[in-house]
């Protein structure tokens, strides 16, 4: 009796059906780490030289992250990357208005 794993119908058809059993690539942790920096730089907003200094790491590390070939090609790291861009300048704005509050309260 034949073994059934030597058919052809056992093999995929084109190297995309493979999916995860395909050739293992390296993932980049830069989205990841740019991710965490982003939730640090809004949860020390309110400290401004931290949060400053967090969120511009977290949108420096997305950007980076977002021009390597690894993450362009892994849709859900891309989104990781544009997503530590976008709230990296969030926790930019909350530090710097943190700073900027008490002058308005003279006012």
């Amino acid at each position: 009796m034949s073994d059934p794993r030597d058919s052809d119908s056992a093999r995929p058809l084109c190297p995309e059906a493979r999916g995860r059993r395909g050739p293992h690539r390296p993932r980049s942790l830069l989205p990841t780490v740019s991710a965490w920096m982003d939730v640090l730089s809004l949860a020390f907003f309110w400290l401004f030289e931290l949060g400053f200094i967090l969120g511009m790491i977290a949108a420096v590390c997305g950007a980076l992250a977002g021009s390597r070939p690894t993450v362009a090609e892994d849709e859900a790291a891309s989104l990781r990357a544009l997503l530590a861009i976008v709230t990296g300048i969030a926790g930019i704005i909350a530090a710097c208005a943190i700073a900027v509050f008490p002058s308005f309260q003279a006012l």
